[in-house]
């Protein structure tokens, strides 16, 4: 479980990031899938990680020591329609530098908002994933919006659509920052990681 977790640094390139060698677990989505509230709800710290009502607030990479033992990064939204197409490219360039340089990474928990069909860009991104070989999990956002069994079939559309490309399929994850479904899951998958990361 998380007992501590400290804002060490915000990021504008891969470059940028801590010279440490603590496993890190980084968290991306699509503007407004609520990776804020999600990285708050896990850390049991609701100001840890900056909300906001409006899109794009992440912008650069941002580090959190996690029990002094690993960390979590928030990585900038993906796709955010206001932003101008310079700041989307550099947005873009920043997170496949992320993904594909730093070594650091153990997985990448890709955020998907639980209430869409599969999205383009989405499907996109996870499959840019897959062709570049770096580790990742799905992660179902804002899993009390829905009723119980809407919520099961969305996430069994979801894997259905991406079983078309690939073999098998990744860890998943349903959660939701409000009830805290999914927390200790999450939590719980990491810790798994970090013992196999060790050993």
């Amino acid at each position: 479980m998380v007992k501590t977790a400290t804002y060490v640094i915000s990021s504008p390139d891969v470059k940028d990031c801590p010279q440490s060698t603590l496993p890190e677990y980084a968290f991306i989505g699509r503007s407004n899938v609520g990776k804020s509230s999600l990285i708050n709800m896990l850390c049991h710290n609701p100001k840890l990680a900056k909300t906001s009502q409006k899109p794009g607030k992440t912008l650069l990479i941002n580090h959190f020591l996690i029990n002094g033992e690993w960390h979590l990064v928030d990585l900038p939204g993906y796709g955010y329609a206001q932003a101008g197409q310079k700041q989307r490219e550099a947005l873009k360039k920043m997170i496949e530098r992320y993904c594909l340089y730093r070594e650091q990474l153990v997985c990448l928990f890709v955020l998907i908002d639980c209430r869409h069909e599969a999205q383009k860009i989405d499907l996109e991104f996870i499959n840019w994933l897959g062709e570049n070989g770096v580790p990742f999990a799905l992660v179902f956002t804002k899993g009390d919006k829905l009723g119980k069994v809407r919520l099961k079939e969305n996430v069994e559309a979801y894997k259905t659509r991406l079983l078309e490309e690939w073999e098998e399929l990744p860890p998943v994850f349903v959660t939701s920052a409000e009830t805290k479904l999914g927390g200790e899951e999450l939590t719980a998958y990491i810790e798994e990681l970090n013992d196999s990361v060790k050993s």
